[in-house]
């Protein structure tokens, strides 16, 4: 990897986790109008950074990023960091540590006159939050000293004791040792699949996830009293970055951050706005000349890119990138646009006999022949008049390229088109689910959304300070009155 030295590290330490302060990210974006956090590196060749995508040490792999703004402090005062340390002894007395080589450390109420304390508030939940997700074996490293000002960014990483618990916990499966060969084609089968493949290969995309498989591992729930059983040789590329990306997250959710009678999880602390962002980063960048070869390059080489539109998608690279649910939606897209083909190709057949049978349709015909121009009735009472039926000659001729014999065939297509799809589809699910280790997956239920828990929590929370106590706080009528008339007066316009 290469070293900047714009990056002043800090001193390491042995023993302990903590949050520190380093130099600046530059290579994450800020969109100060849309508040938008853009998680891909920077193009710029002289912001390139050997700890990017890893802490400080150049070792530890960076899985999720928090985003939060904080109101910087007048110049020449400098802010304090938080030591979160593994022992409970370091944990149950946590200490203020000034930065090294900044001289003094000057406490915010005597430096401050006037104390926010919105802000306050703030930061006293995300000191929790982190305290808590230390005590839940994360990692982290803070970073407030950036170009961007005031967004500061918490860097949080998985080590391996905490994925194999989680991966244990969410009976992820995981690749054993024990492999089995996939049975191939013969006979004419054979020849036909290796003609097929011959005149398709302009059209493959140049992945090797695409290729066809003839070994493939058998996975199995992961549990660290049968680590012997998985294929442990890497333990680095064993929990690939989707798979860590996901653990962690899955800690983020459930882990709370309580004040008073309430607690809550990423979700609400996002809503509440303690943090602006929560997201995994890219696996590099995929623009330059010097670029290393990643997944998210050869993504934007063979499928978001437009010059390859006619190819066939890399769905294993999609679903190893981006993970099961995304691969199997743009799976399902692919069949679609796939089973488009024909249909459309039927349809344009329909429109062309339209085209060529226009001057044979009677009705049209008659409408347009001058000779035989009726006048028509008016078409109200009082303020239409007469009107000719020739008039409408350009409107029945354009109705018979859209209605003609040939749409009574179009339509049987068309019920028999969705038909197959679906079974085709199906079919292709149950191959996907199978090479993709789902089988016997449950799907998760929907969570309420944290805008939903945040006003709910809000409600209880103005009834409590009121002294109304109650059960379970819900949404009224009041609340859900407006969106209930928007979703009213839009199906009224739609119909």
């Amino acid at each position: 990897m290469r070293v900047n030295k714009k990056y002043s590290c800090l001193p390491a330490e042995e023993k302990g986790i903590h949050i520190i302060n380093i130099r600046a990210i530059e290579d994450i974006g800020y969109d100060q109008h849309e508040s938008t956090l853009l998680n891909s590196l920077s193009k710029n060749p002289d912001a390139d950074c050997k700890y990017g995508l890893y802490f400080r040490d150049g070792k530890r792999k960076v899985d999720y990023i928090l985003v939060y703004h904080y109101k910087k402090s007048s110049a020449g005062k400098t802010l304090t960091r938080r030591v979160h340390h593994n022992d409970s002894s370091a944990r149950s007395a946590r200490q203020d540590q000034p930065l090294p080589g900044k001289g003094v450390q000057l406490e915010m109420g005597e430096s401050e006159p006037h104390v926010d304390y919105h802000e306050d508030d703030k930061r006293f939940r995300r000191e929790e939050y982190e305290g808590n997700l230390v005590e839940a074996g994360l990692e982290l490293e803070r970073d407030e000293d950036t170009k961007i000002h005031g967004v500061g960014f918490v860097k949080i990483h998985a080590p391996w004791h905490v994925l194999c618990r989680e991966a244990e916990f969410l009976k992820l499966k995981m690749p054993t040792k024990k492999m089995y060969q996939i049975n191939q084609t013969h006979g004419l089968l054979k020849k036909i699949n290796s003609v097929i493949q011959k005149i398709t290969e302009p059209i493959q995309p140049k992945v090797a996830e695409h290729k066809p498989q003839t070994v493939k591992r058998l996975s199995y729930p992961f549990s660290r009293e049968k680590q012997h059983l998985f294929d442990l040789s890497d333990r680095d590329s064993f929990f690939d970055s989707k798979t860590r990306s996901t653990i962690v997250y899955e800690i983020l959710k459930r882990t709370t951050c309580t004040k008073a009678k309430y607690s809550m999880g990423i979700t609400s602390l996002l809503a509440n706005g303690v943090y602006s962002a929560a997201y995994p980063l890219h696996d590099g960048d995929y623009e330059g000349e010097n670029v290393e070869p990643n997944d998210r390059k050869l993504l934007c080489e063979e499928w978001a890119s437009y010059g390859v539109f006619y190819k066939y998608q890399p769905i294993d690279l999609v679903r190893k990138y981006f993970g099961e649910k995304i691969g199997l939606y743009f799976a399902w897209l692919g069949v679609y646009t796939q089973m488009l083909i024909p249909a459309s190709i039927v349809g344009i057949i329909v429109f062309l006999y339209g085209c060529a049978t226009v001057d044979e349709n009677i009705p049209s015909m008659e409408m347009c022949d001058q000779r035989n121009n009726i006048t028509m009735c008016p078409l109200c009472d009082r303020t239409c008049s007469y009107w000719k039926m020739s008039s409408a000659c350009a409107t029945a001729r354009a109705s018979h390229l859209f209605d003609n014999p040939a749409t009574v065939f179009f339509s049987v297509f068309m019920a028999l088109w969705a038909a197959t799809f679906m079974e085709h589809w199906k079919r292709k699910q149950m191959r996907l689910n199978y090479r993709w280790d789902l089988t016997g997956f449950e799907e998760e239920e929907d969570h309420p959304r944290a805008e939903y828990e945040a006003k709910v929590l809000e409600k209880s929370l103005r009834k409590e300070h009121r002294h109304k106590e109650t059960d379970k706080e819900k949404l009224t009528w009041k609340d859900r009155f407006p969106a209930y008339l928007t979703n009213f007066v839009g199906i009224i316009f739609m119909v």
